[in-house]
């Protein structure tokens, strides 16, 4: 299991987000909607997102509408934005590079 600590301040949330293209804040989560080559890049795609989040012991909602693949992070027990959350977003985006190119 992956420890993490408290929630993440705003600063630290607003600074990874600048990194993040494409990820926004929305309330206690940060989301990002990807816009992939049709419903089986969509899928393939989801399935990383899966791997990805599966090995960090943290799960994030996944909603796919046929070619997009919305990824929203939280962590439930802290009630918003943590640094897991942001390590798993930054893995996400790598991952989009690679599937997205």
């Amino acid at each position: 299991m992956v420890e993490q600590k408290g929630l993440s301040t705003e600063a630290e949330i607003k600074a990874a987000l600048e990194e993040l293209p494409g990820w926004k804040r929305d309330g206690k989560a940060i989301v990002r909607t990807y816009d992939l080559k049709g419903f089986k890049a969509a899928m393939a795609f989801a399935g990383t997102v899966g791997e990805l989040a599966d090995r960090a012991d943290h799960h994030p909602d996944i909603l796919i509408q046929y070619s997009k693949v919305t990824v929203t992070l939280t962590s439930h027990d802290k009630n918003g934005v943590t640094d897991r959350d942001l390590r798993l977003a930054r893995q996400i985006e790598a991952a989009a590079k690679d599937q997205l190119a």
